[in-house]
C-alpha cells in the first residue's frame, strides 16, 4: 500500500458509509449500519494489533459488495488487489438460496486466509452482539441458539487464524446460549 495506512482507513470508512447510507441493522433498535461495519473493523484492528491496515480496510468495506451496488472491481479500484480478495473471500453470493450461502460459510472458512478469517470471526462475534443487545423483532431464543450453533460451526472452520478473537466469539456464544437455558429454550 503506498497511500498513508490512515487516510486510507478513512477513505474505506467514508467510502462503507455512503454506500451502506440508508441501511439499518436488523434489531429492533435499528442501528445505523455503519456501527457493525466499524465494531467488525475495531475487532479486526485490536486482533492484528493494527499491523495490518489492509485486513482492516477489507473489515471496514466486508459487506458492500454484498449488500450494496458496489462491485469488486470498485473494491479494487478504491483500495486495492489485496482488499478486494480479502471481500471476495468473505463476500456470500446472494443469487445462492439462504441456507446454500450459509452451508458455503462453514465450508469455505477453514479454506479461506487468515486475514478473511479474522474478519469471518469478528463479524460473527459483532452480530452474535447484537443478536443479545437488540434482536429482529419475532425472534424466539430459538432462532437465536439455531444463529448461535450454525456461527459456532462457521468460527470452528477459523478459530486458530486468532486465539483472542476466537476467545471473544466463545464469549458472546456463551451469553446468547446462558440466556437460552434461563429462558429454557436450550
Amino acid at each position: 500500500m503506498t497511500e498513508n495506512p490512515v487516510v486510507a482507513l478513512a477513505r474505506a470508512y467514508h467510502f462503507a458509509a455512503s454506500a451502506h447510507v440508508d441501511q439499518r441493522r436488523k434489531g429492533v433498535a435499528a442501528e445505523p449500519y455503519i456501527n457493525h461495519l466499524t465494531e467488525v473493523a475495531e475487532l479486526v484492528a485490536k486482533a492484528t494489533r493494527g499491523t495490518d491496515p489492509e485486513i482492516i480496510i477489507a473489515a471496514v468495506l466486508h459487506d458492500t459488495v454484498e449488500d450494496t451496488e458496489t462491485s469488486l472491481a470498485g473494491v479494487e479500484a478504491a483500495f486495492g488487489e489485496r482488499v478486494r480478495g480479502l471481500v471476495a473471500e468473505v463476500t456470500d453470493d446472494k443469487s445462492l438460496p439462504k441456507q446454500t450461502r450459509k452451508d458455503l460459510q462453514i465450508e469455505h472458512a477453514p479454506h479461506a486466509s487468515r486475514g478473511a478469517q479474522i474478519i469471518k470471526m469478528a463479524d460473527k462475534i459483532s452480530n452474535l452482539r447484537a443478536l443479545a443487545a437488540s434482536p429482529p423483532a419475532g425472534w424466539a431464543e430459538e432462532r437465536k441458539v439455531e444463529y448461535v450453533l450454525w456461527a459456532r460451526r462457521v468460527v470452528e472452520g477459523c478459530r486458530s487464524a486468532n486465539d483472542w478473537l476466537a476467545g471473544e466469539f466463545d464469549a458472546a456464544a456463551a451469553a446468547l446460549e446462558g440466556r437460552a437455558v434461563l429462558l429454557g429454550e436450550l
